[in-house]
């Protein structure tokens, strides 16, 4: 089997590359849900504690379109070196 090159190298470099992103990032959002707490703060104390969580949500909140939008690249990356793969075997033929 002869080594990919050119456009479909280009391709399987590029979807690697929004693959090991996206793996980050789903890391990265895993690790903010760990510190998220499950806890209703009523006195005035806990009014920090209370704030932190709301930016942690926050956090959580705005990377998620980040990684729907890398997952969709990946997706789309993948469908078409699967394309250029399946067209250069069929001009092998």
């Amino acid at each position: 089997m002869d080594m990919p090159s050119g456009t479909l190298l280009f391709f399987l470099i590029a979807f690697a590359v929004a693959l090991g992103a996206w793996f980050c990032l789903i890391i990265y959002r895993g690790t903010l849900e760990a510190h998220e707490d499950d806890q209703i703060f009523i006195d005035a104390a806990g009014d920090s504690m209370a704030q932190a969580q709301r930016e942690l949500v926050a956090r959580i909140e705005r990377i998620n379109p980040v990684i729907r939008a890398v997952m969709i690249t990946w997706i789309t990356l993948a469908a078409i070196t699967a394309g250029i793969w399946i067209a250069q075997a069929l001009k092998s033929f």
